[in-house]
């Protein structure tokens, strides 16, 4: 009987009340069904943040999300396709060495302690043996993913009202972090070979900027890789105007064939690059694990600005990452994965351009997305083709939230790694064609 009591006391369903005996436990109240008030928060939180002009509605944050909750789903009635998310999509995810790392990593000795700021130190030393022979372990500080080694990057760097030049088109994430910091984003074009090095060099004669933010390989979205001879020409740039390199280099592990091209940090001599990874992409959403990597002053500001923001990154998380990239089933999953990325690129690619003339696009050598100009679209908006798009049960991304500045031209991205299977990616082309 006192087991029994002593259950649903725990459950909050009697409560004892010494010298009077057991009673039930009075109901929770019951939340109001009424709205609260909350208008008093147009006063305290004053202007918006983040300004969302001329981007589309279908971003939630522009370009961090994909979501058009006003809309209903397929006419079809058919289950939707993603070409719009960037991370990869379960089948493609290394689950089973996840779940061994992550078992591994509990139990360690000492498996919920708190880790050194910078990142336990055999995971440092890995990412900077993968990002360069110039750099040492001291030089890595462990993150919790891409997004926020940007963020600390541009603060650290950076100061409100400060510029900062960025390809054009761009990562929105980025864009978004640079409005959050309060910096004045000034956009430099990029083409088949990367970014244009004349129009670097004049941007930064323009702004006066201290920092350009950069994607060398396998931009985001265009699926661009730096040219072997603008390298170091932007470098050279960067180096006349006395500013820091901000090198994003997320989408490392996803080449889609043998080799992919060496990070600008290699190159540098001067410790003029601050390079940003993650392990996000490659493995899953939820491997919440980057790292930046810098040398000189500008070191001490990004190991301030992390712990700031941070603290520091969840040790167990750490631990199953070293235990997962340390693993000979690691370089294999990567092979693996660039493999698959690189059919399904080319299954998207022949399956559009068979059924959709009107899109005009080059098939990446790495990474996840295709981005396409369109050259038909009505009124030079892109916004309808997203529309019909999901309600024939395809997502894509409209290309407005991807530029700084001015889009110039038409354009959406669609990726290749969300979808469950190359099928698919030819049904979302199909389904396009409406």
């Amino acid at each position: 009987m006192s087991r029994a009591i002593a259950l649903l006391a725990r459950e909050g369903l009697v409560a004892s009340r010494p010298g009077a005996g057991t009673f039930v436990a009075p109901r929770p109240a019951r939340p109001s069904s009424g709205t609260a008030d909350t208008s008093w928060q147009a006063v305290a939180l004053g202007e918006r943040v983040i300004d969302t002009a001329g981007l589309s509605p279908l971003a939630d944050p522009p370009g961090l999300g994909f979501v058009a909750p006003d809309l209903p789903g397929p006419e079809s009635g058919d289950e939707v396709i993603s070409l719009a998310s960037g991370y990869p999509h379960s089948s493609l995810m290394p689950v089973r060495a996840l779940n061994t790392a992550l078992g591994h990593a509990a139990r360690l000795p000492g498996a919920w302690d708190r880790p050194p700021a910078a990142g336990i130190p055999a995971l440092r030393a890995w990412f900077a043996r993968e990002a360069s022979p110039r750099v040492s372990p001291q030089d890595a500080l462990i993150t919790p993913g891409g997004q926020a080694a940007i963020s600390a990057a541009f603060r650290a760097v950076l100061r409100p009202g400060d510029a900062l030049l960025v390809e054009s088109p761009t990562y929105p994430g980025a864009l978004e972090a640079a409005q959050v910091a309060g910096l004045r984003v000034f956009p430099v074009p990029v083409d088949a070979d990367g970014v244009v090095p004349e129009l670097l060099a004049d941007a930064f004669g323009r702004s006066g900027a201290r920092a350009f933010y950069c994607q060398p390989a396998y931009h985001n979205p265009t699926g661009a890789v730096l040219s072997g001879g603008r390298r170091e020409e932007v470098l050279a740039i960067a180096r006349a105007a006395g500013a820091f390199v901000i090198e994003d280099d997320a989408c490392r592990g996803l080449s889609h064939g043998p080799d992919a091209p060496p990070p600008l940090l290699d190159d540098d001599a001067d410790g003029r690059v601050i390079y940003l990874t993650s392990l996000t992409k490659p493995v899953s959403p939820s491997m919440r694990v980057g790292a930046v990597i810098a040398r000189g002053p500008v070191a001490s500001r990004l190991r301030a600005s992390v712990a700031v923001s941070d603290l520091f990154v969840a040790r167990p998380l750490q631990e199953a990452a070293l235990d997962l990239v340390t693993r000979p089933s690691w370089s294999r999953h990567l092979r693996e994965l660039g493999r698959e990325l690189g059919v399904r690129a080319a299954v998207l690619g022949d399956a559009l351009r068979e059924r959709l003339p009107g899109l005009e696009f080059a098939v990446p050598s790495g990474g996840v997305h295709l981005w396409a100009r369109v050259t038909d679209a009505p009124d030079g908006d892109e916004t309808p083709l997203v529309y019909r798009a999901r309600r024939s049960g395809v997502v894509i991304m409209p290309g407005r939230p991807f530029f700084p500045a001015e889009p110039a031209g038409v354009f959406v991205r669609m990726t290749f790694s969300a979808a469950p299977s190359r099928e698919s990616l030819i049904e979302a082309a199909r389904r396009l064609t409406a």
